[in-house]
């Protein structure tokens, strides 16, 4: 399936989000779990804390499968500016959320990110940890990478 112009809008917001975590010292990372009808049900940034688990899309998981129960979750989308880690898209298949769209590869990120020990890569795409599940999970991306990089920019030590 295609990106829809929504899936766009809210790539536009998710990018934002993540230069404000940036802006605001957390690491440049941020999602969004938006349900069907484009209904926002939660949003985060990074955490900069001792929680390394605390990343963006685990963060929002989390405050909406406390709202929303896996069957609603079903025909939710996780936005995100860039692709899951194994982590996250392991957070993303237990919560239900049934659609992924994100705008920046693991791999492009590894590109930025390099051996800086703030983010060790578990080079394993999500699209590998959604195949290996009983429920189909729907992914789109990477779309936008050269807007999703600029975050990132000189954030990370390689």
């Amino acid at each position: 399936m295609n990106a829809t112009p929504q899936d766009h809008e809210f790539l536009t917001r998710v990018l934002a989000l993540a230069q404000r975590s940036r802006d605001e010292g957390h690491h440049p990372f941020a999602a969004m779990v938006v349900a069907a009808d484009g209904t926002v049900i939660s949003q985060a940034m990074n955490a900069s804390s001792s929680d390394r688990t605390a990343h963006a899309e685990m963060n929002a998981l989390r405050l909406a499968s406390q709202q929303y129960s896996p069957e609603q979750l079903a025909t939710a989308t996780l936005y995100a500016n860039a692709e899951p880690c194994a982590m996250c898209s392991g957070g993303t298949y237990w919560s239900g959320v049934g659609r992924v769209v994100y705008a920046m590869s693991e791999a492009s990120l590894l590109e930025l990110t390099g051996s800086d020990p703030e983010n060790p890569t578990l080079s394993l795409p999500c699209r590998t940890v959604f195949a290996a599940g009983q429920r189909p999970t729907e992914v789109i991306g990477p779309l936008r990478e050269d807007e999703a990089r600029a975050a990132h920019r000189d954030f990370w030590r390689k």
